[in-house]
């Protein structure tokens, strides 16, 4: 196992960085408990440019300060009041690139996930969808702005690589506000894992 390094976040194009996401493992070790889970899901918002994001128009605030950063460092925030989603920051300081992660499939410390989420056993819902991954991984705002070169949240690599016919392009999801850019091809998915959220329609290759 290699952890990433910040070559690997600091790249100036996040769309390589999502694509490249796919098939890393995402780990946290919070008091002596690691829970990891592959990449099988992700999805882009570039920054001022983009509708979708939180960053759109050069806005900056207490909440998205994060995504401002270099890259290297989590990006976490409450969703609805609900749902802690996270996001990888990508990118040099002051571009306000993220990725955020919207589905893992397990690979350690499965047992913990399950406590988390209060699951009896295990099935695909346990790590399918940003909240559920958060939540079986124990992610929560306490995490924004997470150095992933740190002992608490990193990245790994396993030598794990997708074929380019493995993987898929589509829209976002839940970004119909964003216009024009909710079209964006900026989701990246492995094709058929049953890990990867949203209804079979969502999942139209582009």
């Amino acid at each position: 196992m290699q952890r990433l390094t910040l070559d690997f976040y600091q790249r100036e194009d996040v769309w390589q960085v999502a694509e490249e996401l796919l098939g890393k493992l995402f780990v946290t070790r919070f008091r002596g408990v690691e829970t990891a889970g592959r990449i099988v899901e992700c999805e882009v918002y570039a920054g001022v440019g983009d509708k979708a994001s939180h960053a759109y128009g050069g806005r900056r605030t207490a909440r998205n300060e994060a995504m401002y950063a270099a890259g290297g460092i989590t990006y976490v925030y409450l969703c609805y009041g609900i749902h802690y989603l996270v996001n990888v920051v990508t990118g040099k300081e002051d571009v306000p690139h993220a990725i955020l992660l919207r589905g893992l499939e397990p690979v350690r410390g499965i047992p913990a996930m399950l406590r988390r989420t209060g699951k009896p056993a295990p099935d695909h819902s346990l790590t399918r969808g940003p909240g559920n991954l958060t939540k079986a991984l124990g992610i929560d705002t306490s995490h924004n702005a997470e150095n992933l070169l740190g002992k608490n949240i990193w990245l790994e690599d396993d030598g794990t690589r997708y074929a380019s016919a493995e993987i898929a392009k589509t829209p976002r999801i839940g970004v119909d506000y964003a216009a024009e850019d909710a079209l964006l091809p900026y989701r990246y998915i492995v094709k058929g894992n049953p890990y990867v959220s949203g209804k079979k329609t969502a999942n139209v290759i582009i």
